[in-house]
């Protein structure tokens, strides 16, 4: 046994290593084409699936591997594996080839579509928007749905090569789809969360309610859109938080930045102020500001369309300033709106009001002037007559009395 083991041994312990070798080769271009397959960028809802069908490929390969090193191994010690051999290629002939080229035809398909399907949107949404959108409009709703009938294409695509796959592998598949009609039902009664999210992604994508870039509220969050997908909605508020909203949960979409923004300024001023003084500073302002060659292409109304008296309130008087502007640009421009007419008030000598008590005094009193006559002193009224003075029993101090312990009853 020993002298077998000697002349075979270092075939067989090459046999293993070359095995363990390529299957660690196999591991990580595994991991490689499916990272390729399904990149992470924009696609963080397929993890699940992406991770699934890494393993069932690394499984696969290393089942044949180690089928292969078998095989060596007991032919080193004299077992004919010719007839098994023979039969592993007889069927990978029969079955095995056509259902790598179902895999490799469906691959090359989902590329081609991944390629082309974007080009369509993009035509499609450029006709449908042309001369009513904007050009970053076009880009994000061509990426937001490019990706969505991309993926929704590929799903399809999926589900037809495993049914043509279990043909080929001599699978009657005419129950598997009887069979997937009522467990279509049942699934559909246990996942009907799912199946809403879905549909409101389905709707949000269709009625086109935002993209990804968009600033949007959902769902009593406000952040912009980072993800949008047949499930999901991502967005980023401005303290950097992700928020993941299923999109069956959304009942009401805000979109703070389709197609124009606006402006909303309000600032108040002291009651003695000339108004229109007031109001044409503010004006003079804002034309300014519109003016400016890094601030100007961000406007879209080069004068406020709307500039009154807003509210008397209790301190001063509101002004309300409002004008329109390009998309995601009101933020910035109410920022720097504020911080000139801050220094344009305070050129002007503008009193901006805050919330504060004036408190008069009158003249101090002469010496020995009486203003006012002190209050009289309150009359005693008589008290009634004293209670009896409890009588002593034979009590252990207990009941009501002096609190010295005594007069108990």
């Amino acid at each position: 046994m020993w002298e077998l083991f000697m002349a075979n041994g270092v075939w067989i312990l090459l046999a293993v290593v070359v095995g363990f070798v390529l299957f660690f080769l196999f591991r990580h271009w595994a991991f490689r084409w499916v990272q390729k397959l399904f990149p992470k960028q924009g696609q963080e809802q397929l993890e699940g699936t992406r991770r699934a069908l890494t393993w069932v490929i690394i499984g696969i390969g290393g089942v044949i591997l180690a089928l292969a090193v078998a095989a060596v191994v007991v032919s080193r010690y004299g077992v004919d594996v010719t007839p098994a051999l023979d039969m592993v290629g007889d069927w990978l002939l029969e079955h095995g080839v056509p259902i790598f080229a179902i895999i490799l035809v469906s691959w090359f398909i989902y590329k081609i579509l991944g390629v082309i399907m974007p080009i369509l949107v993009r035509r499609y949404v450029t006709t449908k928007g042309k001369k009513r959108r904007t050009q970053a409009y076009i880009t994000q709703r061509s990426q937001s749905l490019g990706k969505v009938v991309t993926q929704a294409l590929g799903i399809f695509l999926v589900i037809i090569a495993f049914f043509m796959i279990l043909s080929e592998l001599g699978l009657d598949i005419t129950p598997l789809l009887a069979s997937a009609g009522v467990a279509g039902i049942a699934i559909g009664f246990a996942a009907q969360n799912s199946i809403r999210d879905l549909i409101g992604g389905f709707m949000i994508m269709l009625e086109d309610h935002y993209n990804v870039g968009d600033v949007v509220k959902v769902a009593d969050i406000t952040g912009e859109v980072t993800e949008l997908g047949l499930r999901r909605t991502v967005l980023r508020d401005l303290k950097g938080i992700l928020h993941v909203i299923p999109n069956g949960e959304i009942r009401v979409a805000s979109n703070y930045t389709r197609s124009i923004s606006r402006v909303f300024f309000e600032v108040g001023v002291a009651y003695k102020e000339d108004l229109d003084r007031v109001m044409d500073v503010i004006r003079r302002v804002w034309e300014e500001m519109a003016e400016h060659p890094d601030w100007g292409p961000q406007f879209i109304s080069k004068t406020p369309w709307l500039l009154r008296v807003e509210e008397f309130g209790d301190s001063g008087i509101v002004i309300r300033a409002v004008g329109d502007t390009k998309p995601m640009a009101q933020w910035s421009i109410m920022g720097e709106l504020r911080r000139r007419v801050k220094r344009a008030f305070d050129e002007e000598n503008i009193e901006i009001p805050w919330p504060h008590v004036k408190l008069y005094m009158g003249d101090k009193p002469a010496d020995g002037e009486v203003t006012s006559k002190p209050a009289p002193k309150p009359t005693p009224k008589p008290t009634s007559r004293p209670a009896p003075r409890a009588k002593r029993g034979k009590g252990h101090g207990e009941g009501f009395g002096d609190g010295s312990g005594e007069g108990g009853y």
